[in-house]
């Protein structure tokens, strides 16, 4: 794999708190008073119903959409403040917009992300990617305008994770993708999996998002309803199909608003 750009730790992203964040947009509030901690290496499925609020809580995450009321803080590691524009360039995300340029082709994208990141060799940096979400080294030369939903997604989710981030925000990741593809982007999930990687996956696919999360957060009417552990998910893989679904039903559980908090 081709060498990140050397990481200055002190820029480096461990944490992310929001305490009593609100966000209007046109006299109707989508977050209210949302106060949640991430730390790195957490593995958090982001569920609610539609309309509650996930998409923008994302997008405060990542830095894109700021908060009408409340405080959003990135901390480096030893609990030093990070500045934003620091904190956004440590964050991947993939959600409903790929954030790809339709008239350039996949390698072309993935080479312009990869050079805006400093990475020393982008070309070889986009290459290996184009092969590690399986798009064929013949269709990464046409433009991404040409593409159907499910490789516009994979040259996507090679754009976010490419540039190794700290925190990983995806949106509905699964959408689009057909069965080998949803496999691949689990699999790349856990292999990214560490104690200095955190994650935060909103997916209605609760069968592949179960496995790759260790806590949940459901959000109702833009408020955090539920924020714990979930125990079931550490065995998950291991166990099969059994732990999988013992998983599956940790976070249904947690979804009705019902066992411990």
């Amino acid at each position: 794999m081709a060498a990140a750009p050397a990481a200055d730790s002190a820029r480096r992203l461990a944490g992310v708190t929001l305490e009593g964040v609100a966000k209007e947009f046109d006299g109707t509030y989508a977050l209210r008073s949302v106060t949640l901690a991430l730390a790195a290496g957490d593995r958090v499925a982001l569920l609610g119903p539609n309309g509650a609020g996930k998409s923008t809580l994302l997008g405060v995450l990542a830095g894109l959409v700021r908060p009408s009321n409340g405080t959003l803080r990135y901390a480096a590691p030893g609990a030093t403040e990070l500045g934003a524009d620091d904190a956004r360039a440590r964050v991947g995300l993939l959600s409903h917009e790929t954030f790809l340029y339709g008239d350039l082709t996949a390698y072309e994208n993935l080479v312009f992300w990869a050079r805006l990141y400093g990475f020393a060799d982008p070309a070889g940096r986009a290459r290996l990617w184009i092969d590690r979400v399986g798009v064929a080294a013949r269709a990464a030369e046409r433009p991404v305008r040409t593409f159907s939903r499910g490789m516009r997604q994979r040259v996507g989710l090679a754009r976010a994770l490419s540039a190794e981030p700290d925190l990983l925000l995806l949106d509905e990741p699964f959408t689009g993708l057909d069965r080998d593809g949803a496999e691949l982007l689990a699999a790349l999930l856990r292999e990214r999996a560490g104690p200095g990687r955190a994650m935060v996956l909103c997916s209605h696919d609760l069968e592949r998002a179960a496995p790759l999360c260790q806590r949940v957060v459901v959000l109702r009417d833009g408020r955090v309803a539920v924020d714990r552990a979930l125990a079931e998910t550490g065995a998950a893989a291991a166990a099969g199909d059994a732990g999988v679904a013992a998983a599956v039903a940790a976070l249904r559980a947690a979804y009705a608003g019902e066992g411990a908090g």
